[in-house]
Order: C-alpha cells, then structure tokens, then sequence
C-alpha cells in the first residue's frame, strides 16, 4: 500500500522513468514484502537548477546531473533493518537503471494504516 513519488530530471535518458519505476517497486516487493499488484506511483519530471534543485555535495556525497528524488509513504511498523535493506535495494537497482547510487535520495514517510482509502471512501484497515 505504499504510494511512491519519483522525482527526476526533464533532461533524463528515455525509458529512464519505467526502469526506475520497476526497480522501486522491486525493492519494496523483495525488502518490505509489498504485494506484486500494489504498485501506486506518481512519477514527475523537473528542469534541474529551477524546479528541481540539489547540492553539488552532502554528508560528504558527491551529487551529479540525474538525480532521483523518491519519496515512500507507507504504513509504519517496519525495522530499521528492514528500511536499511530497502534503502540499499532501491539505490542498486536504479544503478542498474542508469542512475548512480550517489544520485538516489530516498525519503521515508510512515502513517497509520487507518489512514488510507484505495477507493469508494472505503478505509479497509481502519
């Protein structure tokens, strides 16, 4: 049930946005036992430098010309070990996308499973 927002650069390779896609959503199949069908994503494109800004570095890593911002609301309860194998999970495989690892910035946000309806105002878990 997590909704993904994927951030990435107007000047992106093309077919950039579908392997990252697939590669979130792999990551959060394989580290957050996501059903294989629970694919809710908003992906957005932005001109680096006006809406879409970064540093050149921070914490001591290094940030280049792609990079992807990816935001995860979900459902609280998951161990840290469990967020670090999604954080590490996600960066692989959008290096395998074509992304650098350095480049992924990965934002979690955890809320109550009350607090979610997938349609007809029906709160399932609520």
């Amino acid at each position: 049930m997590p909704l993904v927002r994927i951030t990435l650069p107007a000047n992106r390779p093309n077919g950039l946005s579908e392997r990252v896609s697939q590669g979130v959503h792999s990551a959060m199949v394989h580290t957050f036992n996501v059903p294989e069908d629970d694919r809710f994503q908003i992906i957005s494109e932005h001109v680096p430098g006006e809406s879409m800004i970064w540093p050149d570095s921070f914490l001591g890593i290094a940030h280049g010309d792609l990079v992807a911002f990816i935001q995860i609301t979900c459902a609280e309860g998951r161990s840290v070990e469990q967020k670090k194998a999604l954080f590490a999970a996600i960066a692989a495989n959008l290096a395998h996308a074509g992304i650098p690892e350095n480049d992924v910035i990965i934002n979690l946000v955890e809320t109550a499973r009350e607090n979610w309806s997938f349609g007809n105002g029906l709160a399932p878990f609520a």
